[in-house]
C-alpha cells in the first residue's frame, strides 16, 4: 500500500452509481490461516465421506450386501449377479445423468477443468450444490464400475468447500481463489497421502499466484488434510512395491542405460497424447449421436459392463472396473508380468475411461492415468527383460517410471507426478530414471497436443489458461521510473483547448487540475502550454510516493477505483504543488506489455 492512506480525490459524482462489490472484505492473514486449516479438515473428511460412499455403493451393487468396508487395493470377487452384472454401470450411470443434469452440470466429467474455470474466469466463485452433487455423483460411478478415479471428485468438492467459504465471508478475490487453490491441494492429499503432491499439485496446476500470502493456506490445508486422512486410512502408502534389485539411489544406471529412460519417456508422451485426443475425440463422438444423454449413457455403461464381465470371464478379474488400484497393485507386486498381457490392459483402461466420461459418468483422470503408466511401464520392462536377460530389467521399476511418465505427461504437471509417485509408493530408488523419462513425456505430448487433459476442455470453450509460472518485473519496479511527467498545476478556469484525446506518445505531459486548493485531477496538456487540454479530466486519482513499488500503486488503484495516481517525493506533504508525477492505467498498461517484451 502507497505510504500515504489518504487519497487526493476529486469532487465526489453523486449522480454515479455506486459499483457492484461482492469482494468487499480482505481477511488477515491469521484469518486465512484458520479458514485454509477449516477447509483442510473438510476436505479430509470429504475424502472419508467419498471412500465410505464408495464402499457403500460398490458392495451393494457388486455384491449385493450394506457394507462400507471395501478395499480398492484387493480385487472384487465375481458378483453373485452373475452375467446381470453387466448391467451395474447401467443403473449407476443413469442415476448419475440425472442428477448432474438436474442439479449441478459442472459436476460432470472428470472435475479439475471446472475448478481451474473458476479460478481463471469465474473469480474462484463456486456453487455449494456442487459439493453434495459431485460427491454422490462420482461415488455412484466409480461404485457401480465407471472407469474412473477418485481423486477428481475430492478435489472439486475441496475446491468448492473453498470457495463457500470464501464467499460467505464475503473475501477478496484473490483470498476465495487461495481458498480454491488450497481446497484442491488438500483434497488430492488426503486422497492419496501425499502432502507434498498435493501443495505441488495445486501450485503446478491451480494457483495463479505463488507467494507466501497464496501458500501458507495452501500448506496448511493440505497438511491438516494429509493428517485427517492418515487418522481413517492409516500411515501405509497408497501402493505397496514388491521387492526388487534397485539401482543405487544416486547413480540409478551407466550413462549407456539412460537413454532406455529417453525412449520410454518418448513412448509415455506418445500414449499420453493418445490418452488426450482419444479422450475428446470419444466424448465428441458420444455428443454426436442424435439421441438424449440417457441413451448415450446406457451405450456407454453397457460396453463398460461387456467389458469388465469378459474380463472376469477370462482372468478372473474385473481389471477395468472402478479405479484399477487392484490391478495396478498385482503390476507393483510382480504378479502381472507377461508384456502382451500387459498391453492390452492398457489399451483396455484408455478405452474403458474414455468411454465413461464420453458417456456421462463423474469421475478422475488421475487414476486412469496411474493405471495406463503402470501397465505401459511394466510391458516396456518386461520386453527388455525377455530381449535381455542378463540385464536384469526390472517391470516393477518401468511400471513406477511409467506412473510418474502418463500422469505428468497427460496432465502437464511433471514435477507433482514424479514426487507424487514417490510418495504413493514410498521408493525413491528410481529419482533420476522418473525425471529423464517425466521430462521427455511433457515434452513429446506438448509437442503432440499443447493443451493438456485438463486444459483442452477449457480450450474449447475459448477459455485458455496459462501454463508456467512467470515473474513480471513490472511489480517491482518504482513509480518515479514508471510515471509520466506532471509540468505543473493548472486552476479549472484557466483551462482552454478542444477537449479531444492526444495521439499516443511515449511521454505525455501532464497537470493537476485544482479548483481553489481542492484537487480534482489530472489532464494530458500541451507541453508548450499546459493551460491547453489534449485529453479529457481524469479522476477519481490518489497518491503514492517516488519509492513505492508498482505492486503497491496497481493495488492501490484497483482497491479505490483509481484512474490516475499522483506522484510525490517521499519526504513532501501530499499537495498539488508537490506533485511530481502521475501514474495512469494507460501508463501501468505500457509497463506491464513492455513487461512482455522481455
Amino acid at each position: 500500500m502507497p505510504e500515504s492512506s489518504q487519497p487526493i480525490a476529486g469532487r465526489a459524482d453523486e449522480t454515479r452509481p455506486a459499483p457492484i462489490q461482492t469482494d468487499t472484505r480482505q481477511a488477515s492473514a491469521v484469518a486465512l490461516a484458520l479458514m485454509a486449516v477449516v477447509i483442510g479438515v473438510v476436505a479430509g473428511l470429504g475424502a472419508v465421506a467419498l471412500r465410505w460412499l464408495i464402499s457403500v455403493f460398490h458392495n451393494l451393487t457388486f455384491l449385493g450386501t450394506l457394507s462400507g468396508d471395501y478395499n480398492a487395493n484387493i480385487p472384487t470377487p465375481p458378483s453373485p449377479l452373475g452375467a446381470w452384472v453387466i448391467l451395474v454401470p447401467v443403473v449407476g450411470g443413469l442415476i448419475v445423468v440425472w442428477l448432474v443434469k438436474t442439479f449441478a452440470p459442472e459436476a460432470k466429467g472428470h472435475g479439475v477443468p471446472e475448478v481451474l474455470d473458476a479460478i481463471y474466469y469465474q473469480r474462484g466463485l463456486m456453487r455449494p450444490v456442487v459439493v453434495v452433487i459431485k460427491a454422490v455423483a462420482s461415488a455412484l460411478s466409480i461404485g457401480t464400475g465407471a472407469s474412473v478415479g477418485r481423486e477428481g471428485p475430492i478435489i472439486q468438492i475441496g475446491s468448492a468447500m473453498g470457495s463457500v467459504l470464501g464467499q460467505i465471508f464475503h473475501l477478496r478475490s484473490w483470498q476465495i481463489i487461495t481458498l480454491v487453490g488450497a481446497g484442491a491441494g488438500a483434497g488430492i492429499a488426503a486422497t492419496f497421502n501425499t502432502p507434498l503432491g498435493g501443495v505441488l499439485f495445486a501450485v503446478e496446476l491451480m494457483l495463479p499466484e505463488v507467494t507466501a500470502r497464496t501458500l501458507l493456506p495452501l500448506v496448511l490445508a493440505t497438511g491438516t488434510a494429509t493428517y485427517v486422512g492418515r487418522l481413517a486410512f492409516g500411515m501405509e502408502p497408497a501402493f505397496s512395491v514388491a521387492a526388487y534389485e534397485r539401482p543405487d539411489i544416486f547413480v540409478p544406471l551407466s550413462a549407456d542405460m539412460l537413454p532406455l529412460y529417453v525412449l520410454f519417456g518418448v513412448i509415455a508422451g506418445i500414449a499420453a497424447t493418445i490418452f488426450v485426443k482419444g479422450l475428446y475425440w470419444t466424448e465428441d463422438k458420444f455428443d454426436e449421436l442424435p439421441i438424449n444423454d440417457y441413451f448415450k449413457n446406457i451405450i456407454a455403461m453397457t460396453m463398460l459392463g461387456v467389458l469388465f464381465y469378459v474380463l472376469m470371464l477370462t482372468t478372473g478379474m474385473y481389471h477395468t472396473q472402478g479405479v484399477g488400484y487392484a490391478t495396478i497393485q498385482m503390476i507393483l507386486a510382480g504378479q502381472i508380468a507377461t508384456p502382451e498381457f500387459l498391453l492390452l490392459l492398457f489399451v483396455l483402461k484408455l478405452f474403458a475411461t474414455s468411454v465413461s466420461l464420453g458417456g456421462g459418468a463423474s469421475g478422475g483422470v488421475f487414476s486412469p492415468s496411474l493405471f495406463l503408466g503402470a501397465s505401459l511401464g511394466a510391458a516396456f520392462g518386461a520386453l527388455l527383460n525377455a530381449a535381455f536377460p542378463y540385464l536384469a530389467f526390472s517391470p516393477i521399476a518401468f511400471a513406477l517410471v511409467g506412473m510418474a511418465a502418463i500422469v505428468g505427461g497427460a496432465t502437464g504437471a511433471s514435477i507433482t507426478s514424479i514426487v507424487m509417485i514417490f510418495e504413493m509408493t514410498g521408493d525413491y530408488s528410481i529419482t533420476v530414471a522418473a525425471i529423464i523419462a517425466v521430462a521427455c513425456a511433457v515434452g513429446v505430448r506438448t509437442g503432440l497436443s499443447p493443451e493438456d487433459i485438463y486444459t483442452t476442455k477449457l480450450a474449447r470453450r475459448g477459455h485458455h489458461i496459462p501454463r508456467g509460472l512467470r515473474t513480471h518485473m513490472f511489480a517491482i519496479r518504482k513509480a518515479r521510473d514508471v510515471m509520466d511527467k506532471v509540468i505543473g498545476v493548472v486552476d479549472t478556469g484557466d483551462l482552454h483547448g478542444a477537449r479531444r484525446l492526444p495521439h499516443a506518445s511515449d511521454s505525455p505531459s501532464y497537470a493537476v487540475v485544482t479548483e481553489g486548493r481542492h484537487i480534482l485531477g489530472v489532464i494530458q496538456v500541451d507541453p508548450e502550454d499546459k493551460t491547453r487540454a489534449l485529453g479529457p479530466l481524469i479522476e477519481p486519482v490518489g497518491i503514492a510516493r517516488e519509492s513505492s513499488f508498482m505492486q503497491s500503486v496497481m493495488t492501490h488503484m484497483a482497491d479505490r477505483k483509481h484512474l490516475a495516481v499522483l506522484v510525490v517525493p517521499d519526504k513532501r506533504v501530499p499537495r498539488a504543488e508537490n506533485v511530481v508525477g502521475v501514474l495512469t492505467r494507460d501508463a501501468v498498461a505500457r509497463v506491464v506489455m513492455n513487461d512482455y517484451r522481455r
